[in-house]
């Protein structure tokens, strides 16, 4: 049990690292896609046009596919930290590759957030864990149909407000809290997928079962719908926000309710159920705090803000002695 739970665990940081690389990558490639609200259609067929889109979003299936094999093999309280530290990635690629900054509030919360990674994982030690595989149903269409409600909702707050006749833009926050919503019964999905992969009977018959069953269904459908919204917030706001948010509730999430849904206990040292409860209240204590700090929108590209952000940018660097040569 000890050789796969280690291995789960390399599978789960081999995933959290193709999975948010892949994000840099599509955060790039949306630089020169034209912006979102010139309709869902035009939006996703730019995206799929999009080399470089497309070799992110290949790298983010690789990161999905590693993350189902981990799951098959520890539980989600030991996959889910590692996932969440991904969070590290994407802040460090973000500031070389992106050169996106954060004030020193936000310093601090995403900090905080990855201090509440490392409790977590701290109170995944000890005994190796049960996994569970098993679950109900009707739980579980009741435990989603009120996520994507939640979720759909605060997208749907999070879109209007970020509309031109609603007054400033709207944090990078909310389409974190939205998509996270999405990807959490995403990821349930995919751990309920582990439970009938592992109970397949041959080729055939697995195929069958996944067939048959609603979970790849429901996971394509909270994949695509987070993977848009996701995809918008990134040209709105900055990735060193939105992933944050969106990675960490979503793992605790999928941690909170895959425990409950999947009937793996928490731990039974009060030592370690102390770190677990502790971890999950910081982690959502720091996006209540971040919501409350100012964000910085990108300007949207094909907007006029864009042009405005350009013009801005050429007038300080002439300022400085920066001038682009006559051709």
């Amino acid at each position: 049990m000890t050789g796969s739970t280690d291995t789960g665990l390399a599978l789960a940081l081999l995933a959290a690292t193709a999975y948010n690389s892949g994000l840099i990558v599509e955060k790039q490639a949306l630089a020169q896609i034209p912006a979102a609200r010139r309709g869902v259609a035009a939006f996703a067929a730019a995206l799929a046009t999009s080399p470089r889109w497309l070799a992110g979003f290949t790298m983010m299936l690789f990161g999905l596919a590693f993350q189902v094999l981990a799951l098959l093999l520890a539980p989600v309280t030991l996959v889910q930290p590692v996932m969440a530290s991904g969070v590290a990635i994407v802040l460090v690629l973000s500031r070389v590759v992106l050169r996106e900054h954060l004030g020193r509030g936000e310093y601090v919360c995403v900090a905080v957030m990855a201090l509440s990674v490392i409790v977590l994982a701290l109170s995944a030690g000890g005994a190796s864990a049960e996994v569970g595989h098993d679950v109900s149903g009707a739980g579980f269409a009741g435990v989603a149909i009120l996520s994507c409600t939640l979720a759909a909702l605060t997208a749907a707050s999070a879109l209007q407000a970020g509309s031109p006749r609603h007054g400033p833009p709207v944090s990078g926050v909310s389409y974190g809290i939205a998509t996270g919503l999405l990807y959490g019964v995403a990821a349930l999905a995919i751990k309920a997928l582990s439970g009938v992969l592992l109970h397949g009977q041959g080729i055939t018959g697995t195929a069958l079962a996944l067939l048959s069953s609603p979970y790849p269904y429901l996971m394509a459908a909270c994949s695509a719908a987070g993977l848009l919204l996701f995809q918008t917030a990134l040209q709105r706001c900055r990735i060193s926000i939105v992933a944050p948010v969106s990675n960490v509730l979503g793992s605790v999430y999928f941690m909170v309710v895959g425990t409950w849904l999947f009937h793996e206990r928490l731990p039974a040292d009060p030592a370690r159920l102390a770190l677990r409860l502790a971890g999950i209240v910081i982690a959502c204590g720091v996006v209540v705090l971040l919501s409350r700090q100012p964000d910085a929108p990108q300007p949207v590209p094909g907007t006029r803000a864009e042009g405005r952000a350009r013009r801005t940018w050429r007038k300080e660097g002439e300022d400085r002695g920066f001038r682009r040569d006559a051709a």
